[in-house]
């Protein structure tokens, strides 16, 4: 899609005459047109582009890059660094989901690196003693939510394929500054600080913490040679130093040894994990062809139908973010969330109705539900094909600051979308080797069972949870990569991803400007509106439509390439610290 300034003011006709100016009005400028006139310009390129949620990781992926590394490498050299400088995100110790395009090829592939849950694993192992679902941070703390870490393995899996530089030189940026320290930054102070979690064990406490036991100060060096450590081994002999050697026995011995609250890993649970390579599920949406991560992500599927549900609606000739499409796009992710709920898991263990969840006459139908005059309410979901009988899985509430997303745009046209996690914001909180492990096994439903039938989502021994995460890749009509983009932000993704997707597609905004574009969602229940916005002026009107608004800080951190006709634009999210950068 082409790159379009915000809407402007429209001009008189030609042929009327233009009143004096002493009597003209001036045009009145909404807000929103007003935020978006006032949006930084997106980064600019011409050979390659990576936009993440770090300057030190857009630095290091930009170099690779530079190098002739290609988009893969690039994903690589960067994740690890945001391992290191955003530990409160992502890492080596939880897991991802990865969309890639080979230019040469023209083949699409989505890697799955997604935890999964170790042989000891049970239905009702997050129930309390009286049957009842256990509170979250009651089960995130220590060892009992630790799912098998699968990030190393898909990229290298992933890398094997379509890896240019040697797989060793991509450690090298994360390992000097693990050496040489980075700064503190503002916002990894502010959530050190605020987590009360963060000192239960020793390894986060001490290193997080000064010898006052207060947060890291902002421009402290920080130095974390265990982690150097860690990947000079992996870089040297690859991922099987992380799931076959001392690393493996180590974290599955922290895994069982977190007191008050361990989990039953095993080594043998690191070394029996297999990344997967998965077929990416697409849409065409109006001229575009998007596509996304299958299940057990669900943010493919759902932000494809929320998509498919709006494709009879002219969201184009709509302002961005106006009370009619605000209304339109939450009634399509109630419906869509209806969906989700009810089938998706897991397809090694529950029949996932794939095709029928994204046929167009099924989509059709289910838009047919959308009144413009007034909401639906809480949506019921519909039959696309064998669900198995399998119920509703409610979300947990938590997630967003966990997860992390990058997106890259190589000199050949390949493109990486990567989205990386280790659920809550600093995971388990337990540390080893200079890493903290992950708590996605809190993903999964704590409640097994629902009116006697076994919920999709529920625990089961080598499953994968259910994820939100929604990488994403958008071609144009001659099959070339017209944009990468995803965010962090727990199941509200979906409505972080499809509002930008609709924002560069329908409304032909840049893509800082539609990174930038207010956030809301709607997950079958409230809507939500971004604290702080012009959106908030909205409430009224959305209650008047039978809307129930919830206006929240909705902290996404999309970041996004698009492929536009000047060459490559980057946009990263302001409301966190990231950057986009190309040559």
């Amino acid at each position: 899609p082409a790159e379009t300034a915000a809407p402007a003011a429209t001009a008189a006709p030609a042929e009327t005459a233009a009143p004096p100016a002493s009597a003209t009005a001036a045009p009145e400028v909404s807000p929103i047109a007003r935020l978006l006139a006032q949006s930084p310009p997106p980064a600019e390129a011409k050979r390659h582009m990576i936009s993440t949620a770090n300057p030190l990781a857009t630095e290091a992926g930009a170099a690779i890059l530079k190098e002739g590394g290609s988009a893969i490498d690039a994903a690589i050299a960067a994740q690890m660094v945001l391992n290191l400088v955003e530990p409160q995100s992502s890492g080596i110790g939880g897991g991802g989901f990865a969309l890639h395009y080979s230019a040469s090829s023209g083949e699409m592939a989505a890697y799955d690196g997604r935890e999964t849950a170790p042989r000891s694993a049970n239905p009702y192992m997050f129930l309390d003693g009286l049957g009842k679902p256990r509170k979250f941070y009651d089960a995130v703390v220590g060892g009992l939510a630790v799912g098998v870490p699968g990030l190393l393995r898909m990229l290298e899996m992933a890398h094997q394929e379509h890896g240019r530089l040697p797989w060793k030189e991509l450690f090298k940026p994360a390992i000097d500054l693990a050496e040489g320290g980075f700064a503190v930054s503002e916002r990894l102070h502010r959530l050190i600080d605020k987590d009360k979690y963060l000192k239960t064990f020793a390894g986060a406490r001490d290193y997080f913490h000064d010898d006052a036991g207060k947060a890291r100060a902002v421009g402290d060096t920080l130095v974390n040679r265990p982690l150097a450590e860690a990947f000079r081994l992996i870089a040297e002999e690859g991922a099987d130093a992380f799931y076959k050697g001392e690393m493996a026995q180590d974290i599955a011995r922290a895994v069982r040894q977190a007191g008050g609250n361990p989990g039953g890993m095993k080594a043998a649970d690191l070394s029996a994990y297999k990344a997967i390579k998965r077929e990416p599920v697409c849409l065409f949406y109006r001229q575009w062809l998007v596509c996304g991560m299958g299940p057990p992500s669900s943010g493919g599927i759902t932000t494809l139908q929320i998509l498919g549900i709006l494709r009879k609606f002219d969201l184009a000739g709509m302002e961005p973010a106006s009370l009619q499409a605000v209304h339109l796009i939450a009634e399509a992710g109630r419906l869509a969330f209806a969906d989700r709920n009810t089938y998706i898991a897991d397809p090694a263990f529950v029949p996932v109705p794939t095709a029928g969840m994204l046929d167009p006459v099924y989509l059709e139908l289910r838009a047919a539900a959308i009144s413009p005059d007034k909401s639906l309410g809480t949506a019921m979901p519909g039959m696309p094909g064998t669900g198995a009988g399998l119920l509703f899985a409610p979300d947990s509430a938590e997630g967003g600051v966990s997860t992390t997303h990058l997106s890259v745009i190589d000199g050949d046209g390949s493109a990486v979308s990567l989205t990386s996690s280790i659920e809550s914001a600093f995971g388990s909180r337990l540390m080893t080797n200079g890493f903290l492990l992950n708590n996605q096994l809190t993903d999964f439903s704590f409640l097994p069972n629902e009116d006697s039938a076994p919920v999709a989502n529920r625990v089961e021994a080598g499953k994968r949870p259910r994820s939100s995460m929604s990488p994403t890749l958008v071609f144009d009509g001659e099959g070339r990569v017209a944009a990468a983009v995803g965010s962090p932000g727990g199941s509200r993704i979906i409505g972080y991803v499809a509002k930008t997707l609709i924002a560069v597609l329908d409304w032909k905004l840049n893509i800082s400007q539609a990174i930038e574009l207010p956030n809301f969602t709607n997950r079958n229940g409230p809507t939500d509106v971004e604290q702080g916005t012009p959106l908030e002026a909205l409430q009224p009107a959305l209650e008047a439509l039978g809307h129930e608004v919830a206006v929240k800080t909705l902290n996404s951190g999309l970041h996004g390439v698009m492929a536009t006709e000047r060459g490559l634009t980057g946009g990263a999210d302001p409301r966190r610290e990231g950057t986009a950068m190309g040559q």
